[in-house]
């Protein structure tokens, strides 16, 4: 089975676009995929600003995508954008970072607005990097979150329900073009 890269690209550890990827995970893990997830946050803020690839915790990172058979990438929408943090990242990556991989964009906002994001924000920076297809984008309003006493408590039935869809609809995407996109090649850092 291919193997998927989830990449967290919100700054807490705690947040609803967190929890919401690693049910995306969840559910593509049960589809019998290995997932890996990885939290942007974890990586080192200085060498992250500095877009130095080849420091060890960001070489990591990129040969984790460059081994990816496909990405979910999580934002919250901030400012009508991804987050700073998730870009920071892509703009480490080299500039055909996402070749031959399926890609799934997801992300949180608390205005419908935000939906926009996604498609004319998000969209444009992943298929610059040349990813074999971009499955549909996947946004969740604060509405369809339930809270609890401790913060996020779940999604809203319907929330869930669609976010399931959309997961599933990326996994039949991976299954189906798995091998069929350009040969895995090794990602070797801009100078």
């Amino acid at each position: 089975m291919p193997t998927i890269l989830a990449v967290s690209g919100s700054p807490s550890p705690v947040s609803s676009t967190h929890r919401i990827l690693t049910l995306a995970a969840d559910r593509l893990a049960e589809r019998g995929h290995r997932v890996d997830t990885l939290a942007v946050r974890t990586l080192p803020a200085a060498e992250l600003l500095r877009a130095d690839a080849n420091s060890p915790g960001l070489a990591d990172a990129v040969e984790r995508l460059a081994g990816a058979d496909a990405v979910v990438v999580a934002t919250p929408v901030y400012k009508a954008g991804c987050s700073g943090l998730l870009k920071s990242f892509l703009d480490v990556l080299p500039q055909f970072a996402l070749a031959g991989k399926v890609v799934l964009p997801l992300a949180t906002g608390g205005s419908l607005a935000h939906v926009l994001s996604l498609d004319y924000g998000l969209r444009p920076v992943l298929m610059s990097m040349k990813p074999l297809a971009v499955s549909e984008s996947f946004f969740v309003h604060a509405d369809g979150i339930r809270r609890g006493p401790n913060g996020f408590a779940g999604l809203e039935p319907d929330t869930e329900t669609l976010l399931h869809r959309a997961t599933d609809t990326f996994a039949h995407l991976v299954e189906n073009l798995a091998g069929a996109g350009t040969p895995a090649v090794r990602l070797v850092p801009a100078a």
